[in-house]
């Protein structure tokens, strides 16, 4: 018995010896996370590996403000500090991401030993999984949502310059400034500041990388026994209500970028019912070859009597 390979690993240590075990896992977590926020500080090409980041997660803004008719697209900064503590938030974000393999490892390390061997088998394809979700998450948020979302806020004073060539001084080109001389009134132009665009890209970066994680939190749930692909499809009008609220909570007041995320998280909804009828049908097979359930036995109802026959 003691061989089998669904036994608990031997572990009779008593809870200090487990707290000291998770002391020295979290020890080593944080000495990762600190390394990999260092690195963003190395110069390399004369600037930091930060601002290097910085200039790629700006990317979106500079090239709609070239589109727009910007020659060079400049952002500020209006305190001293803003600029460093913009590029330390970057070391923050990425650097915890850069460190995340470590940090995943030593919290494995440390639970492991209370999992049965098919328990981990089970679980360590949901681990490696959520973080690859998250980064095609972030990378659809940084190279489609977001372009979109800047040349939505941006687009106006473009509209806005062609409304007033149009209605204003006539005699001014098309490829006029993007606000006319004018006599009266204000004029109104952008002066972007480093931190507040920032934030935008992290906001969907992070927005997005979490919802990315739908198909694996419900496969996990389905696996659990928590949910079924029954009961996921039954709710599909309360999922889609809850999708396009979630939609205004996370992105500005653009209706495309809304219905972006709105697609996006609901074929993500859609292919966790089919990876939880995969988790169910896989189930069943393994019941009925082991004689617990009959060939015309299914535990949840909704397998294809073509899958029940295979």
């Amino acid at each position: 018995m003691a061989d089998r390979d669904d036994d608990i690993e031997d572990s009779s240590a008593p809870l200090i010896e487990h707290l000291a075990e998770l002391r020295t896992r979290l020890i080593r977590s944080v000495i990762a996370f600190m390394v990999a926020i260092t690195v963003f500080f190395i110069p390399v090409q004369g600037e930091f590996i930060a601002t290097h980041v910085l200039e790629f997660m700006l990317g979106p803004i500079e090239a709609t403000l070239r589109d727009l008719g910007d020659p060079s697209p400049t952002l500020q900064y209006t305190s001293p500090q803003e600029y460093l503590f913009t590029l330390f938030r970057i070391s923050i974000v990425f650097g915890f991401a850069l460190a995340f393999p470590v940090i995943g490892f030593q919290m494995w390390r440390f639970v492991a030993p209370g999992l049965y061997r098919s328990e981990k088998n089970a679980f360590l394809p949901f681990l490696i999984a959520s973080p690859i979700m998250f980064f095609v998450g972030a990378a659809f948020a940084h190279l489609v949502v977001t372009p979109l979302a800047m040349a939505f806020f941006l687009g106006f004073a473009d509209v806005s310059s062609i409304f007033a060539n149009l209605m204003g001084d006539t005699d001014l080109p098309a490829e006029a400034v993007a606000v006319p001389e004018t006599e009266e009134g204000i004029r109104v132009t952008f002066f972007g500041k480093v931190n507040e665009s920032l934030d935008i890209s992290l906001k969907f970066i992070m927005a997005f990388g979490l919802c990315f994680q739908l198909p694996v939190l419900l496969t996990l749930m389905g696996k659990a026994g928590l949910v079924t692909a029954r009961g996921l499809a039954n709710v599909r009008k309360y999922a889609m209500v809850g999708i396009l609220v979630l939609a205004a909570l996370v992105t500005p007041p653009d209706v495309v970028t809304q219905i972006i995320l709105f697609t996006a998280v609901y074929g993500l909804y859609e292919i966790s019912i089919w990876l939880v009828r995969a988790v169910e049908r896989k189930k069943t097979r393994e019941l009925r070859e082991a004689g617990i359930l009959d060939e015309d036995e299914d535990l949840y109802g909704d397998v294809d009597e073509d899958d029940a026959k295979a």
